[in-house]
């Protein structure tokens, strides 16, 4: 059972309506989602069909604005939700096609004649990597109606951008530990088990964690960036 499955009405919802719900919901694990709907600090738009032109321009924009309504965005988790149409897709498919996405959205930055965000790596290699829109970097987060992990089976494709310097600021205080603790023991409670791609930040590359499947230990990310990487 997802944690929204149990209300007949959820489909009959906006997309937006819907994601709310998901995250609102009392078994959802992510406490920081939580704390970022709670405080009205959680932003989420419709865009078409993942990976589309469409939804790539409009995307681009949107997370450009979003960078700069938060220059600096303080300790209080803040989200950006962009959900899409939906649409059946396996895991396999679904982190196609969220790379793919995020490839069209570099491309775009880069036209933009943004550079890559300060402070985090271009290669996806690196433990060190950041996805960047608008010189700024983001820990991306793919949930979608295929996932396997039910804290990630949102009734629609989703990708949920959060600044990495929040959590770069959380393992600073000392308090990133406490948060993770809390989201594994919501996350055990939920399905059972821990996801096993979860890494402390960090400690590997985070595109291994982006679209949820938990993918092999030989995996290469399909993303290449335009930029010189570092």
């Amino acid at each position: 059972m997802t944690p929204t499955s149990s209300d007949p009405d959820s489909t009959s919802r906006s997309p937006v309506e819907q994601a709310r719900a998901f995250v609102a919901d009392p078994r959802f694990p992510c406490v920081g989602a939580k704390s970022a709907l709670n405080k009205d600090r959680l932003q989420a738009r419709s865009f078409g069909r993942l990976g589309s032109p469409q939804a790539t321009r409009a995307l681009h924009t949107a997370l450009r604005d979003f960078g700069r309504q938060h220059p600096d965005p303080g300790a209080a988790p803040v989200s950006f939700m962009a959900l899409f149409d939906a649409e059946p897709m396996d895991e396999r498919a679904f982190e196609q096609r969220l790379w793919q996405q995020l490839q069209a959205l570099h491309a775009a930055d880069r036209a933009a004649g943004c550079g890559w965000a300060a402070g985090v790596s271009a290669d996806p290699a690196q433990r060190h990597f950041s996805f960047s829109v608008g010189g700024r970097a983001f820990f991306v987060v793919g949930l979608h109606p295929g996932a396997s992990r039910l804290a990630r089976r949102m009734p629609l494709p989703c990708l949920v951008f959060n600044f990495h310097e929040q959590f770069e600021a959380l393992k600073a205080s000392g308090k990133y530990a406490s948060l993770q603790k809390a989201i594994r023991a919501r996350d055990l409670a939920l399905q059972g088990s821990i996801n096993p791609v979860l890494a402390r930040f960090g400690e590997a590359s985070e595109a291994r964690q982006y679209s949820g499947r938990a993918v092999e230990a030989g995996w290469q990310c399909p993303f290449h960036s335009l930029h010189e990487t570092r």
